[in-house]
């Protein structure tokens, strides 16, 4: 088997969406790496194209012209296309068409690859299916950057506990899996009573989730929603995740700063001026505690 006919038996491994057929094109110790795997060897790289293939099950590669440009390297640049009618990134399905073009380098040992190196727009296929794209450092000197989500049930109640969850990530397929589960579990949290409001934040390999009781007893709930049952037993019965940290807090003391006067603008203790400002005005009301 040449060079190029090594290649072009990679790519026909993802044209039939055949995970096992795509790792065994693969030395031992193989190597793939694009923006969104980053590196992964052996049975990682089959997940990976197996994720692909979950939401968009109609996944194919076009490719233009693969060339040897080194012993053993070859070129090839492509065009992936699909629809998105399963789960992706924690996304569900929406029906909705990709392309994404890109190029792929591929180092040869015998007549197996050795090492594929990806480039493509990793914000394309995200930004097509409607998906939110932040662009923003990773780090400031100490600061690390991430991003939030919160779910909020509107309620002004003052919160009687906080409950803190945080999970350690080692990529961004284990990122997208927890970000799925915490999908499912806010549809689920809404509609426990005693539930005030949940905030969801990632920064770096971490994940956070900080939610907002009525009572300390309410926390408990959060062990009957299945999807968090789901979770808790692919950390324990799995390679997932690098583990975390679980914790129940009780305030010490909570109050509100203030509702400022839009007549004014002075600042003034709603409930002790019973939402009247000093200068006759009515106040707003006061924002939610969480």
């Amino acid at each position: 088997m040449d060079t190029i006919a090594a290649v072009q038996r990679y790519f026909e491994a993802w044209n039939r969406r055949d995970p096992s057929a795509l790792v065994a094109t693969f030395a031992e110790g193989g190597t793939y790496w694009d923006p969104v795997a980053g590196e992964v060897t052996g049975q990682a790289i089959g997940d990976y194209a197996s994720s692909l293939f979950a939401g968009f099950p109609d996944l194919s590669f076009e490719i233009t012209g693969p060339k040897l440009i080194a012993d053993r390297t070859v070129s090839a640049q492509w065009v992936m296309r699909g629809t998105h009618n399963g789960p992706y990134r924690g996304v569900p399905p929406s029906g909705k068409p990709i392309m994404l073009p890109g190029a792929d380098f591929i180092t040869l040992d015998g007549n197996m690859v050795r090492s594929v190196k990806g480039y493509f727009d990793s914000r394309a296929v995200p930004e097509q299916l409607g998906m939110q794209v932040l662009v923003q450092p990773r780090t400031m000197g100490p600061v690390e950057f991430g991003y939030s989500v919160n779910l909020h049930q509107g309620k002004l109640t003052k919160p009687g506990a906080f409950s803190l969850t945080m999970l350690q990530v080692r990529s961004e397929l284990e990122r997208d899996e927890v970000r799925s589960y915490s999908r499912r579990m806010y549809g689920e949290m809404a509609k426990l009573p005693g539930l005030i409001s949940a905030l969801t934040a990632g920064v770096g390999p971490r994940m956070y989730t900080v939610t907002a009781w009525e009572n300390i007893e309410d926390v408990r709930q959060i062990f009957n929603i299945g999807a968090h049952r789901e979770a808790v037993d692919r950390m324990y019965n799995s390679d997932f995740t690098l583990g975390g940290m679980l914790s129940v807090w009780s305030p010490v003391r909570i109050k509100h700063l203030g509702s400022r006067c839009t007549a004014c603008l002075r600042l003034s203790d709603y409930d002790q001026v019973a939402g009247k400002c000093p200068c006759g005005a009515a106040l707003p009301a006061p924002a939610p505690y969480w």
